[in-house]
């Protein structure tokens, strides 16, 4: 063992007898789970349930002849990380050999579990999503550009998707297209709110204040369930489905916490730059938009990404209006009594999803975040 191997235990384990006492209790206890786990994901454990029911976990009930409709969602998506990873995060060779590696690995169980077919679409998308993070890095274009391409692509996904009806979009698709537009549609309802709730006008202070504070003081699925009932009352000759009114419901809920966090990002921003441009003559928009709001949001990143992720955690709501998200899929597949003794694999393969979406969306945001930081030293 090398010399700075023997200094990083002895100052991070043994530094004094207290450290080298838990050490010693904690690291066999880890090491006995971990030789636990390991056994049974790789020798008692039956993956099989996972690869025949992979198609109810990632679309749910989506008409098996229009699957070509999801996997085009699924290069959208990928293209749309990668495009997103390409205005913060440099590709440097090994960042880019890590993601080839894990694509090819994971393209090659998918081959092995369902087909050669999908395993070429899941490698061909991952591929898209890395061409998209090296072009978009290395081409100079403007943020704004690549800002309206992501849009351009949210609304690319909901069209291909909508012909088979909102209805049957389900499993972890569903949970990821429901999280990407809510999160867009809560971050310009949340700086008008903030902005309302900072305003000299007093009618539209109250206003905002009263909404911001009646969402937070109420939980989540009463706002969907209610958004979900009252629509059909309000509007009783058009038929708005389920998956619309569900998203209704998130973004009014959610864009009263962006709300707070835009509101906190604008009193971090000096009071002289704001007085400076007001001395410029300068108008409310431009005041707003070119100096307090861009200051204001690179502040706010991580509660910003954090809200991100409660929005895909919170997901799981949905099944209350009738919708199958990933989690209720998982739910269904156990609801079969071939499959009720394999509890474990599924819980295992739907906490593993989840912790690797919220490991990239934490990823992304820390180099987001400290791209942002670079800007302003």
């Amino acid at each position: 063992m090398s010399t700075v191997a023997l200094r990083w235990l002895h100052r991070n384990l043994f530094a004094g007898p207290f450290d080298a006492a838990l050490s010693l209790v904690v690291i066999p206890i880890l090491v006995w789970a971990a030789y636990a786990f390991a056994h049974w994901m790789l020798v008692e454990a039956h993956w099989e349930v996972v690869g025949g029911s992979l198609k109810v976990l990632m679309t749910g009930i989506y008409p098996s002849d229009q699957l070509w409709r999801a996997w085009f969602s699924v290069g959208t998506l990928c293209a749309m990380f990668g495009a997103g990873l390409g205005l913060s995060v440099r590709p440097g060779r090994a960042a880019v050999a890590a993601a080839a590696s894990a694509a090819a690995v994971i393209a090659a169980l998918i081959s092995a579990v369902i087909d050669l077919t999908s395993g070429m679409l899941t490698a061909a998308s991952t591929a898209l999503g890395v061409a998209a993070w090296v072009g978009i890095h290395h081409s100079g274009l403007d943020q704004r550009v690549v800002l309206s391409g992501l849009l351009a692509g949210v609304l690319a996904i909901f069209v291909v998707l909508s012909p088979p009806g909102f209805e049957v979009w389900g499993g972890l698709l569903l949970s990821v297209v429901l999280t990407i537009a809510v999160s867009i549609l809560t971050l310009p309802f949340g700086i008008l709110l903030a902005l309302g709730r900072q305003s000299r006008i007093a009618s539209l202070r109250v206003i905002s204040t009263a909404y911001i504070e009646t969402m937070r003081s109420v939980p989540l699925i009463l706002v969907v369930y209610w958004i979900w009932i009252i629509v059909p009352l309000l509007a009783p000759d058009t038929s708005v489905p389920s998956l619309l009114r569900g998203m209704a419901g998130y973004a009014l809920f959610f864009a009263a916490y962006v709300a707070e966090y835009v509101r906190s990002g604008l009193q971090a921003v000096p009071k002289g730059q704001i007085e400076a441009a007001r001395s410029l003559a300068m108008s409310t928009w431009t005041l707003n938009v070119d100096i307090v709001l861009p200051q204001a949001l690179r502040v706010v990143v991580p509660p910003l990404v954090g809200q991100i992720l409660d929005i895909f955690n919170g997901a799981t709501l949905v099944f209350i209006i009738g919708l199958t998200d990933f989690l209720r899929a998982g739910q269904m597949i156990l609801a079969d009594p071939q499959n009720s003794g394999r509890t474990y694999e599924i819980y295992v393969f739907l906490f593993a999803v989840y912790l690797a979406i919220g490991g990239a969306i934490t990823y992304a945001s820390r180099r987001l975040e400290a791209h942002l930081a670079r800007g302003t030293r």
